[in-house]
C-alpha cells in the first residue's frame, strides 16, 4: 500500500504519503488563495522526498470538508485526476475526522470547528479522536453554544470564537499525515470510505445576478 493523501479545505495546502504502517513524507503550508498553485509542487515535493515515483501510489485519499467552494474543489479535482490517471481508488474522508484523529484532545467527547467564513463554522461532535457522532454543519457559533457547552474543541473555528468554544485547543488546520493515517487504519479494518465528494453544505459565493438578462442573437 502507498497512499496519496491531500486535502484542501482549509487554509492549508496539506500532501502526504504513507505506506500502510507509517507516514513516509509530509508537506503542509498554510495559504488561503494560494491552493491551485501550491498543491502539485506540494505533491511533487512529497514523492522526491520519499524517493519515489506517482505510479508507485496504489491509492489516493482526499479531504472532501465541509469548505469553501474554491479551496475544496481544488483538492477534490486533484484527486480525482491522479485517480484516472493512474488507475487506482479514491477514498474520501472528511476534513473534521482528520482533524479529530490529531486532536490533543484524546478522551471523552469534543468538537472539531473549522472556520467558515461569514462569521460561521463548520462542525461536529466526537465521542473521541476516531468516532464522529453528528453529521458536519455549518452554524455562527453563538447558534451552537448550548450544543457544545462544556466540550473542548479543536481547530480554527474554535479558536477564533472562544467566547462559544471555551476549551480550544490545536491543531489548527487538518494535515494531509492524519487524514492518510484514519484512511490506511480505516481500510486495513475493511472500513468502506466515503466517495470523494464535496461537502459544501452551502451554496458558493458566487452567485448569478438576480433579473439577469439573458442576450440571444435574433
Amino acid at each position: 500500500m502507498l497512499l496519496l493523501a491531500l486535502d484542501t479545505a482549509t487554509p492549508a495546502v496539506t500532501v502526504a504519503l504513507h505506506d500502510g504502517t507509517a507516514v513516509v513524507a509530509a508537506s503542509s503550508q498554510v495559504d488561503a488563495r494560494r491552493h491551485g498553485e501550491l498543491l502539485l509542487p506540494a505533491v511533487d515535493r512529497v514523492l522526491a522526498e520519499a524517493g519515489t515515483g506517482l505510479d508507485a501510489v496504489t491509492g489516493v485519499v482526499v479531504g472532501i470538508g465541509p469548505g469553501p467552494y474554491t479551496g475544496l474543489r481544488v483538492g477534490l479535482m486533484t484527486a480525482d485526476t491522479f485517480g484516472l490517471a493512474l488507475g487506482v481508488p479514491v477514498h474520501g474522508v472528511c476534513t473534521l475526522d482528520g482533524l479529530a484523529y490529531a486532536a490533543e484532545v484524546k478522551d471523552g467527547p469534543f468538537v472539531v470547528a473549522t472556520d467558515a467564513r461569514r462569521k460561521e463554522v463548520y462542525w461536529a461532535r466526537y465521542s473521541d479522536s476516531r468516532t464522529r457522532v453528528t453529521e458536519p454543519s455549518v452554524d455562527r457559533p453563538a447558534d451552537i453554544a448550548d450544543q457544545v457547552a462544556g466540550l473542548p474543541a479543536v481547530g480554527a473555528g474554535a479558536l477564533l470564537y472562544p467566547e462559544t468554544f471555551l476549551d480550544a485547543h490545536g491543531p489548527e488546520h487538518v494535515s494531509a499525515a492524519a487524514l492518510a493515517a484514519l484512511a490506511a487504519e480505516r481500510l486495513a479494518a475493511g472500513v468502506e470510505l466515503p466517495a470523494p465528494r464535496p461537502l459544501y453544505l452551502r451554496r458558493p459565493d458566487a452567485q448569478v445576478p438576480k433579473n439577469y438578462k439573458v442576450v440571444t442573437p435574433k
